[in-house]
């Protein structure tokens, strides 16, 4: 298994780490046993966020007294100084530890910079300062923004979607934080699930100085990635072959599933519904085929185009539309009229 070392933090790692935003979604016990089996499988990397509900609390119980030999990011999404200090402090609760490896501003729409005013950068200093952090981090979603960020210089880490699914633009973004010796790490490296084959990821990911955190919540998806540290995960020419073919049937306008616009005013699962064509062709589809998502997509129906979902999504989808789009092919699988 190959290493990374995150720029300038020094911060080395197999490239190999765990996104524990799923964990919110199992119970205390399982959590653990996931947390533990990641580490004992050689994982030392592990990110979570004050957003992700309970995934602090579980990743603190998993891991007190154990701190030296793991590396914990963690993020906030204040946008005032107060509500950083408050997250922070509760943040250093939940996991039962004193100071964070790396601590990310988390999906922001602006680069935060020292003398603009919000005080964010600044208050990030700070903790630094006191020893509650020991890098300074940041995440993006929009590709602008993330340019932004590596310009500046101000930040140790980045983290940004990438998959193989990645344009040349976001290609171009790792290699300039790479230049400006800046850790770059990898989110929705399964393009919010619905990249499936484990070994064709591991493999794009290894041509890159990234470090991918795969969201996981299952034995059996951690087993997956605990596979490539006995046997690597290399590109070949089938897995070039088949990542190019999913790249033809993926790329364009497609919903990642992350969340960020819910709730939604007519009570629409958006995260679902916008991306149910992939869903159904690439998942066991007959569970989207019942009696429950029939009902969940005919809520579509009911958009009332308040456009909320649209300022809240942080890749710029035009949600209402992509939704009715969905729909319709919805209707014509469920009427026999496409196969899949």
């Amino acid at each position: 298994m190959r290493s990374i070392t995150l720029g300038k933090t020094g911060i080395t790692t197999p490239q190999n780490a765990f996104g524990a935003l799923p964990i919110q979604r199992v119970d205390l016990d399982m959590a653990v046993r996931l947390l533990h089996g990641a580490y004992d499988g050689g994982m030392t990397f592990f990110d979570t966020a004050r957003a992700y509900s309970d995934s602090e609390v579980k990743m603190g119980a998993a891991f007190e007294g154990m701190r030296d030999k793991i590396f914990i990011a963690s993020k906030t999404m204040a946008t005032t100084p107060e509500k950083f200090w408050e997250d922070l402090n509760t943040t250093l609760t939940n996991l039962r530890t004193d100071y964070l490896d790396i601590y990310q501003f988390h999906c922001v729409k602006q680069c935060f910079r020292p003398g603009d005013g919000t005080g964010m950068y600044e208050a990030m200093v700070e903790a630094k300062k006191q020893g509650k952090i020991r890098h300074i981090g940041i995440t993006a979603h929009l590709i602008n923004v993330a340019e932004e960020i590596v310009e500046s210089g101000l930040y140790e880490t980045l983290q940004f979607p990438f998959s193989y699914l990645a344009s040349d633009r976001d290609i171009a973004l790792v290699e300039a934080c790479k230049k400006a010796d800046m850790g770059f790490i990898a989110m929705k490296g399964l393009a919010g699930g619905l990249l499936t084959n484990s070994r064709a990821c591991m493999a794009f990911m290894s041509q890159y100085d990234a470090l991918p955190i795969w969201g996981i919540q299952r034995e059996s998806e951690l087993s997956q990635w605990l596979s490539f540290f006995k046997e690597e995960a290399v590109m070949t020419d089938d897995l070039r072959a088949f990542i190019e073919d999913d790249r033809k049937n993926l790329l364009g306008d497609f919903c990642r599933g992350c969340g960020y616009c819910m709730p939604c005013t007519v009570d629409i699962q958006i995260n679902q519904c916008a991306r149910m064509s992939q869903l159904i062709r690439r998942s066991p589809s007959e569970n989207f085929k019942g009696e429950f998502w029939q009902g969940e997509m005919s809520k579509i129906e009911n958009c009332v185009d308040c456009g909320l979902c649209k300022t809240r999504c942080p890749y710029g989808l035009d949600t209402p539309n992509l939704l009715r789009k969905n729909l319709a092919d919805y209707k014509d699988i469920i009427a026999g009229k496409v196969e899949v």
